[in-house]
């Protein structure tokens, strides 16, 4: 098998700086980026690839997924089989790297074998950075049993299972102590109501400060952080103060809360498409009044939300949050996105800063010597077309990852 690849001819993208560099080659050994210049010289067994004119780029990060969610009905995950809930959550990451992400951020439900699984290449996936399962509270975003259901932490165990639920200042150090023996990379919480769950309205305010206050403290003694599920302005600024570092969704987040958060080195996650896509399947999908009224609050302050957080300063890296049926909906994002944002903007979420809160820095989201070689090679200019990074990999022949090419449609 050939590990060492050079590309000539193409145009390199800086995401960090938002332009292409031209003229350069690009020396991949291995699993890294060896060397980038001009003239670079050609290792024995080399396997040389012209680029004509197109464009190399970092591989695409997606900092809010859920890979066990093969399906739009979560109890249909949760009961699955193990062993089928993994064959299912393989397919979904291997549709991921055929968009040109090479690195997906699970936020609740992947667990450490899915980790092995992609590092030991039994399975054709990005790399995969976990938290384990979101912590929710009784009756809390995770929990997706009926009022009238009081069966004891039901399937949170099974690896279909987005959630856990826990309760109390004890259990939830002991869950987070958990996670972190299990190979997590950081702590998710459940902070805020949210639209897939039966009992919680989107305004709820979810754990108590003592117990948010703990799963800090477990998460940076072990060096991690704590990202919470959040919609309204209240619960983001609640979770800012108590010292959460990842904000997921932050819909409804007002100006002066933005500030706060960037000032705190806070990093966002908005994921506006999850709410457009069940806009436009749910009817279909059997959704009722009640969902559609949660879906509406957040969908509608979504663009809003990405003026003030870019007006604030407060990072924000690139997530989609698709489940089910909706992941064919994955590449919309883009395009909601540049309503507000620039295309420079819109790739520093994808790659740059959405490294730097998988805490990759400098390893990917760059095409940098010393690098994971994660690499797309675009038709053209993405820093001034975007949506040649929609349309499912359309506008991307080639795909690599961890120096490995997964497409090839130059050949």
């Amino acid at each position: 098998m050939t590990t060492s690849f050079l590309f000539t001819g193409g145009n390199v993208l800086d995401a960090e700086a938002g332009i292409l560099r031209q003229g350069l080659e690009v020396l991949i050994t291995d699993q890294r980026i060896a060397a980038i210049g001009t003239g670079l010289a050609r290792p024995e067994g080399v396997e040389v690839i012209d680029l004509a004119g197109k464009t190399i780029m970092p591989g695409l990060v997606d900092c809010h997924v859920h890979v066990v969610a093969e399906t739009l009905d979560l109890w249909a995950n949760m009961i699955a089989p193990a062993s089928l809930a993994a064959l299912r959550s393989a397919r979904v990451m291997e549709e991921a790297l055929q968009r040109g992400f090479t690195t997906l951020r699970d936020l609740g439900g992947a667990d450490y074998g899915l980790v092995r699984a992609v590092n030991e290449g039994l399975i054709a996936g990005p790399r995969l950075i976990i938290c384990g399962k979101g912590l929710t509270t009784t009756g809390g975003h995770a929990d997706l049993r009926q009022r009238t259901d009081d069966r004891p932490g039901l399937f949170s165990d099974r690896l279909g299972s987005m959630g856990l639920i826990v309760d109390g200042v004890d259990h939830v150090r002991a869950a987070c102590r958990t996670m972190i023996k299990e190979v997590a990379n950081f702590i998710k919480v459940m902070a805020n109501g949210g639209v897939s769950s039966p009992n919680d309205p989107i305004h709820s305010i979810q754990y108590s400060r003592d117990e948010i206050l703990a799963m800090v403290e477990e998460a940076e003694n072990a060096g991690m952080y704590v990202a919470a599920h959040v919609y309204t302005d209240k619960s983001i600024a609640r979770c800012v103060e108590l010292g959460v570092h990842s904000l997921e969704h932050c819909n409804l987040i007002e100006p002066d809360t933005a500030k706060k958060a960037a000032e705190k080195g806070c990093i966002a996650v908005p994921t506006l498409v999850a709410y457009d896509a069940l806009a436009l399947e749910g009817e279909a999908l059997g959704l009722g009044a009640t969902e559609f009224a949660k879906i509406e609050v957040v969908r509608s302050g979504g663009l809003r939300s990405l003026e003030i957080m870019r007006d604030a300063g407060l990072p924000m890296a690139f997530g989609s949050d698709l489940l089910g049926q909706l992941r064919k909906y994955h590449g919309m994002e883009f395009e909601l996105l540049a309503k507000v944002l620039t295309p420079q903007e819109i790739i520093r979420s994808a790659t740059v800063i959405g490294a730097k809160l998988c805490r990759l820095e400098g390893q990917v989201g760059v095409v940098a010597e010393g690098a994971f070689a994660d690499l797309l090679v675009v038709d053209g200019d993405p820093l001034s077309d975007i949506s040649l990074l929609q349309d499912d990999g359309a506008h991307m022949p080639i795909i690599m990852a961890n120096g490995r090419i997964v497409k090839n449609a130059l050949n």
